[in-house]
C-alpha cells in the first residue's frame, strides 16, 4: 500500500497544490501568528491554538525519532534532505485539508461541530459512500497507529529503560488516558494545549544543545546530506549503501508518514476550531506540516548523521537510542522525555480522531462506548506484540489517503477560490457568514 503509487500520488498532490495555491509556504510566519491570535469573532467548539496543538498532539509521534531513524539506516543521510523537502511541500496540503474542513463542517444536535473529509466527500463533492470508506478506515487506522502501537512503545521503552513491568506501565497509561478523553474534545484539546508546547520546546531545545555540543562537524554534516540526497552513499561501516532512488524512497515515505500532510486526520480536529473563516484555520493547520517535519524531523535528522553512528549498520530505534546515547546524560534524556511525551499525546490525538469517524457512522450515541474502548485498547497494546497491528495500521493509514486526496484535487478549485476570497485579496479578517448546517447525528 505504501509503494510508490501512493508515495507518488501524495507527493503530486503535495507540487500541485503548492503551485494552484502560489506557494502557500511563503504565509508561513502569517500562519504561525494567527495559530497565537484569538479569533473573537468565530464559531466553533475550541480555539485555533487547541486546535492546532490537538492535531500536533497526535502528528508528533515515534515518526519524529524513530521514523527518521529508519530513513537514514535504510536510504542514508540524504534521506534527511527528502524528509524535510516533503514537509516543506506537505504544508500546501495540510493548508488545504484544513480549508475543506472548515468549508463543509455541520453543527450535530448538540451543538458540537463535526468536519474532517468524509463531510467534504459527503456534502461537497456528494460522494457519501467514499465519505463512509473514510471514516471505516479512520475508525480501524485509529485503535493501531494512534493507541495500541504508541501504547506498545511506552511501555516497552519504560521496561527497557527503568525495568517497570509492562502490566504496570499499560494501566497507568490507561487510567492518564481514561482521565483525559472522557471529557471529550474540549478535555483533550485542555491537555494539549500544554502538553504540546512543553514537549516540542523541550525535544528542540535538547537537540540544540546536542548540536552546539558536535558544532565542528555540522558543516561537514549538512553537506553530507545535501550530497547524499542526490548521489546516494556508498558502503561505509556497518552501512550497507544507497542509491538517490533510495535515499529519495525512505526520506519520502517517511516524512508523509509522520506529518500525516494528505493522510486526512488533521482536518477532523481543524472542524472543531473557532475561526472566523476556512482560510484563517488552513493557514494555522499549515504550521502543523512546519513545525513536525520541517523543524522536528530536521533535527532529529541532524542528530542522528552529526553524530556517526549511522554507518554502525543499526536500524530505526537502536539507531536513535545509540546516536542520542553518544551525548552523557544530555542525550538519553532527551530521547527518552521525547519519545514518552510525543507518544502519550498521539494516544489524545488520535483517540479524537477515531471518535469523529465512529461518529460518523452510527451517530453520538457511539460516543461513550468508543472512549472505554479506546482506554481497554491502550492496556491491550501495552502488553501484547503487535506486529500485525503494526502492518493492519499501515494498510489503513493508506487507505484512509486515498477518499481524502480525491476529496483535495476534486474540490481544489473550490479552495482556490476560497484563498482568493480570503487570502489574495487581503481579507483574512472577514466574516464568512455562511450559515453552519445542523444535522441530526
Amino acid at each position: 500500500m505504501w509503494g510508490w503509487p501512493l508515495l507518488i500520488m501524495l507527493l503530486g498532490t503535495h507540487l500541485w497544490m503548492t503551485i494552484v495555491l502560489r506557494f502557500p509556504q511563503r504565509h508561513i510566519l502569517k500562519a504561525i501568528k494567527l495559530s497565537v491570535t484569538k479569533d473573537e469573532y468565530s464559531t466553533g467548539d475550541v480555539s485555533q491554538f487547541s486546535a492546532l496543538a490537538t492535531a500536533l498532539a497526535a502528528t508528533i509521534g515515534t515518526g519524529n525519532i524513530v521514523g527518521v531513524a529508519t530513513a537514514v539506516s535504510l536510504g542514508g543521510p540524504g534521506a534527511v534532505l527528502w524528509t524535510w523537502l516533503t514537509g516543506v511541500f506537505g504544508i500546501s496540503t495540510k493548508y488545504a485539508e484544513g480549508l475543506l474542513a472548515v468549508k463543509y463542517r455541520v453543527r450535530t444536535k448538540d451543538g458540537t461541530m463535526a468536519g474532517g473529509p468524509m463531510y467534504a466527500l459527503e456534502y461537497g463533492m456528494k460522494a457519501k459512500w467514499l465519505g463512509i470508506l473514510f471514516a471505516i478506515f479512520t475508525s480501524i487506522a485509529a485503535f493501531g497507529i494512534g493507541c495500541m502501537v504508541q501504547a506498545n512503545s511506552i511501555s516497552t521503552l519504560v521496561q527497557s529503560s527503568f525495568n517497570v513491568s509492562v502490566h504496570i506501565t499499560g494501566l497507568i497509561i490507561a487510567a492518564l488516558t481514561a482521565v483525559v478523553i472522557i471529557g471529550g474534545i474540549k478535555s483533550i484539546a485542555s491537555v494539549c494545549d500544554k502538553l504540546v508546547p512543553f514537549m516540542a520546546g523541550f525535544y528542540i531545545l535538547g537537540c540544540i544543545i546536542i548540536l552546539t555540543m558536535t558544532a565542528s562537524t555540522l558543516p561537514a554534516t549538512v553537506a553530507l546530506i545535501f550530497k547524499s540526497a542526490f548521489t546516494g552513499h556508498a558502503a561505509v561501516g556497518g552501512f550497507a549503501g544507497s542509491t538517490i532512488m533510495m535515499a529519495m524512497r525512505y526520506g519520502v515515505a517517511r516524512g508523509l508518514f509522520s506529518n500525516e500532510s494528505g493522510l486526512g486526520s488533521a482536518p477532523i480536529v481543524a472542524a472543531a476550531a473557532k475561526t472566523r473563516n476556512s482560510v484563517r484555520q488552513a493557514m494555522v493547520s499549515s504550521t502543523g506540516t512546519f513545525w513536525d517535519t520541517v523543524i522536528i524531523c530536521a533535527m532529529t535528522g541532524l542528530v542522528l548523521v552529526n553524530t556517526g553512528v549511522w554507518q554502525q549498520g543499526l536500524k530505526g530505534a537502536e539507531l536513535s537510542r545509540e546516536a542520542f546515547a553518544t551525548i552523557p546524560v544530555v542525550g538519553p534524556l532527551v530521547l527518552t522525555v521525547g519519545l514518552l511525551t510525543f507518544v502519550f499525546s498521539t494516544i489524545l490525538g488520535w483517540s479524537y480522531y477515531g471518535e469523529k469517524a465512529t461518529e460518523y457512522l452510527f451517530g453520538k450515541a457511539s460516543n461513550m462506548p468508543y472512549r472505554i474502548a479506546w482506554v481497554i485498547a491502550v492496556y491491550i497494546g501495552s502488553v501484547f506484540p503487535l506486529d500485525l497491528v503494526w502492518n493492519m495500521a499501515d494498510l489503513m493509514n493508506g487507505m484512509m489517503a486515498l477518499p481524502n486526496l480525491i476529496s483535495i484535487l476534486g474540490l481544489s478549485g473550490v479552495i482556490v477560490a476560497e484563498t482568493r476570497k480570503y487570502l489574495w485579496e487581503d481579507n483574512l479578517d472577514a466574516v464568512d457568514e455562511a450559515e453552519i448546517p445542523m444535522i441530526d447525528r
